[in-house]
This record gives structure tokens, C-alpha cells and sequence, in this order.
């Protein structure tokens, strides 16, 4: 039976649970969230990721009831919440430090919020049961609070957040608290206790790789503004800024000029493989470029024309189209084979003159009407082959490594190129580390496809 993929945002008919519009917060001078429009839709798991006081945490307390909005609307379930107080919000928010109290025991603190509204004893006995059985802290009903662990008293905040069934709930750094090998566990119980109950999550975190790890869709912030909003494959892959390019991970930014390569002709364009015994799937074609309005067309359109128009659909981000060679060896390899039967890559797209001395860079899924344009090639360590001898391929530039960072599962090369650059390349140790012939102060390789990483305007 087929799996269908939980993407309501792709949905024209669906309708978000949570909107915001035109959101502005300001604090005196200080704009805390600049002109806001995004919208969230129910059970989803949605990641708020930035630096500190990029206006997540603002976002957040809006969405509870202590801030107020300047300027715009706020919406839950298609009714405007600016005016309604915290506690007549069907909300809830976990803090970073848990805020449970010390003196009850474990079933008292899940029970709290119940009793506060009145719930009948039968009642409240049922629901505090399924939390427990939900959270499995069962074992630990009657316990107070410092006789847990801490990934355990996160779970107690988390029932009692839950207990009375709220709409959203809200998660303030919910695991900043716990080890790392913890929060991880943590992580995971977190996906399933929401995939479980149905309710939509907001997290607030600045760790990347627990954004990644838990979110449906990741929205990343910079001052106030929302710069990104994707699903996690796609905010790495295809990020839409160096911004949000250099602040996912790790990336090597190559800077430079574009300039138009030669488009494929029917002598260049690269002739079809003959057909496998197996079918291999046939290449996505590339999608059609829509024309998008300018800052001034939104602006127009978002402060004067809206009411008569109606919403404008921004473009849905999504992954570039494989390449053929990708679909035709689905295994991906770290590091590019050293020998290869063909060395041109196909006509199209850019190249990049990045240093001087250097070869361009080649990036044949680099737009044509860059050309002669200031612009980036966002390159992640992954997508880069290391090795002692030059390799074939359409990327090939010579470095030294100068320091070596061993994961375990991974190692790190920092390799500098001879205009001084420091590139990463990231390799997953499928051999002992006694048999790495690669190390400090050797002369390397650096290889890569002329489609592996993205070309963004500078």
C-alpha cells in the first residue's frame, strides 16, 4: 500500500491552523519582526531556526499570548487570536527549564492543568493514565520531579503540556538541557509522541541538526524576517540565499564572476545510453521558469491589491532534478571515481571565475542569465572527493590538507587551495583509520561533479 506524504502546504484547498499576516513587532526602536506572512498547517512538526535574535522567540510568545503584534493579524483555526489572553488560548507552551512544581509528584503535575478547569476526578484519572502510558512514565507516577532524570522530567513537561489536548503546542528550546546522546533519544520520542497524538508542534531551537532531525518543514530566520521555509531535504539541497546556505551545515562558498557556457547543440548534447536490461527511471525534465513579480510588484500586491486579487502563491521550493548519471548509479559515492570515460561535462550552464590562476569552476546547473553577475557556488563537504592522484572529473582543484577532523563515522579534510582558501571535504570512514593514506601536510585532489553544488546570486 503506498505511503502517502504528509505535505498539506502543498495543497491549494488545504487551510493552515495558524496564519500570520503582516506581523510586526516592535519594542521602542527595535523591530523584533519585520512585516511577517507565514502560515502553518495541522500536525505538523514546524522548526523556527536562527541565531540569537533573529526574532523566533518573539514569534513564539505571539503565538502563547504574552506579546501582542504591532502591526498585522494573527490567526488559529481561522479565528484572530490578538485579543484573546494566554489562558483562553488553545495553546501551550514547554519551557526550556520545564517549570514543574517540586512539591507535587509526577501524576500530581500532569493532573494540574486539568484541575484548574474543573474536569471531573474520572476523567482527570484517564487522561493523566494515557499521558503517563504515552510518555512511559507509568513506573514513575508518584515520584516528585528530582527523583528523575532529566530526559525524564522532559517527558513530564511534555504530558502535562499535552494532558489538556491544546490545538498547538509550543516548545521553547525543549531539550537544551539534556546531553547530546539524550537529546538525540529525545529527539525521536518527540517525533513519535507527535505523530501519535496529532497535535501541531512549533519548536524554537538554534541547533541545526535538531531542526533537521524533527520538522516537517524548517522556516529559517534572520532579523525579523523569514528568509526560508522548506522541508529540511530541501532547505540543505537547494537553499534560496548564501545566508541560509551558510548557516545549514557545513558549505564551501566559492565566489566569483559567472559567465555563460556554450548551450548544448545537437553535435554536443549527449547522446542516449542504451537501454539496461532493467529499466532505469527516466530524468525529471526541468521545470519551467515562472515569472516572479520584484520587491515593489509584492509590495503592491501585498499592501493595495490583495483584497481583490487574493493570496499571491509564492513558488514551492523544491530539490533539483537528478542528473542523468545519478539515475543511472544510484549509489552515491562520496569521492568521484578516479578514472572516467568521459572528462568534458555536457554544454549549458555557467562557469565560475572564482580566483586568479585557478580553474573556472563549472556548474552546468547554473542559470544562463547570470552570466557576467557577481555570484556564489554553495558546495557541501559531502559532494567533494579527496585523493593523492588527480582524478577525472569536471571539477579538479590541488590543495593541502592542513588539519584532519576524525568522527568516527566521518573524517574532515581541511584543504587549502593555492589562493589560500580553505575547502572542506567529508569522508564516511568505510576503512579502519589505520588505512587512511591520506594526511596532514599532504598534496591532494579536490573533485567534484559540475552539478553538485548550487549557484546562488551573491
Amino acid at each position: 500500500m503506498a505511503h502517502t506524504v504528509f505535505s498539506p502546504w502543498t495543497d491549494p484547498n488545504a487551510k493552515p491552523l495558524i496564519q500570520f499576516k503582516g506581523v510586526t513587532k516592535r519594542f521602542g526602536d527595535f523591530v523584533a519582526i519585520d512585516d511577517l506572512t507565514l502560515d502553518i498547517y495541522e500536525r505538523e512538526f514546524y522548526a523556527l531556526l536562527g541565531p540569537s535574535g533573529c526574532g523566533k522567540t518573539t514569534m513564539m510568545r505571539m503565538l502563547a499570548g504574552f506579546e501582542t503584534p504591532t502591526e498585522g493579524q494573527i490567526f488559529l483555526g481561522g479565528q484572530d487570536i490578538g485579543a484573546v489572553p494566554p489562558n483562553k488560548r488553545s495553546v501551550n507552551m514547554m519551557f526550556q527549564s520545564y517549570a514543574l512544581f517540586p512539591h507535587l509528584s509526577i501524576w500530581e503535575n500532569i493532573a494540574f492543568g486539568l484541575k484548574r478547569e474543573g474536569k471531573d476526578r474520572a476523567f482527570i484519572a484517564d487522561r493523566v493514565q494515557e499521558m503517563l502510558r504515552l510518555t512511559r512514565m507509568e513506573k514513575f507516577a508518584q515520584r516528585k520531579p528530582h527523583q528523575v532524570s532529566g530526559g525524564q522530567r522532559q517527558r513530564v513537561a511534555l504530558a502535562r503540556s499535552l494532558a489538556k489536548a491544546p490545538k498547538l503546542l509550543l516548545l521553547d528550546e525543549p531539550l537544551g538541557a539534556l546531553d547530546k546522546k539524550l537529546r538525540e533519544e529525545t529527539q525521536f520520542e518527540l517525533m513519535d509522541i507527535q505523530e501519535k497524538t496529532g497535535t501541531t508542534f512549533v519548536i524554537v531551537t538554534h541547533d541545526q541538526e535538531e531542526a533537521m532531525t524533527v520538522a516537517s518543514r524548517v522556516a529559517v530566520m534572520d532579523h525579523g524576517k523569514v528568509i526560508q521555509v522548506a522541508t529540511p531535504d530541501v532547505i540543505y539541497e537547494a537553499p534560496n540565499s548564501v545566508y541560509v546556505a551558510d548557516f545549514i551545515g557545513d558549505v564551501n562558498l566559492f565566489r566569483g564572476k559567472a559567465q555563460k557556457r556554450p548551450e548544448p547543440t545537437k553535435e554536443t548534447a549527449p547522446q542516449p545510453a542504451p537501454e539496461p536490461p532493467v529499466a532505469a527511471p527516466k530524468a525529471a525534465a526541468p521545470a519551467e521558469r515562472v515569472a516572479q513579480p520584484n520587491e515593489l510588484g509584492k509590495w503592491l500586491h501585498d499592501k493595495v491589491l490583495h483584497p481583490v486579487l487574493g493570496r499571491r502563491e509564492e513558488p514551492q521550493p523544491a530539490l533539483p532534478a537528478p542528473t542523468a548519471d545519478e539515475l543511472s548509479n544510484p549509489v552515491t559515492q562520496a569521492q568521484p571515481p578516479a578514472k572516467a570515460e568521459a572528462t568534458e561535462p555536457p554544454a549549458g550552464g555557467i562557469e565560475i571565475h572564482w580566483a586568479d590562476g585557478q580553474p573556472k569552476v563549472i556548474a552546468t546547473n547554473g542559470d544562463t542569465a547570470l552570466d557576467g553577475k557577481e555570484v556564489c557556488l554553495a558546495l557541501r563537504p559531502e559532494k567533494i572527493g579527496i585523493s593523492k592522484d588527480k582524478p577525472v572529473a569536471p571539477n579538479v582543484l590541488r590543495g593541502k590538507v592542513i588539519d584532519i577532523g576524525y568522527l568516527g563515522n566521518i573524517s574532515t579534510y581541511h584543504v587549502e587551495l593555492a589562493d589560500g582558501l580553505m575547502v572542506k571535504s567529508q569522508v564516511t570512514n568505510t576503512r579502519r583509520i589505520s588505512r587512511r593514506d591520506i594526511t596532514w601536510e599532504d598534496e591532494v585532489w579536490l573533485s567534484f561533479t559540475a552539478t553538485a553544488g548550487v549557484v546562488l546570486e551573491k
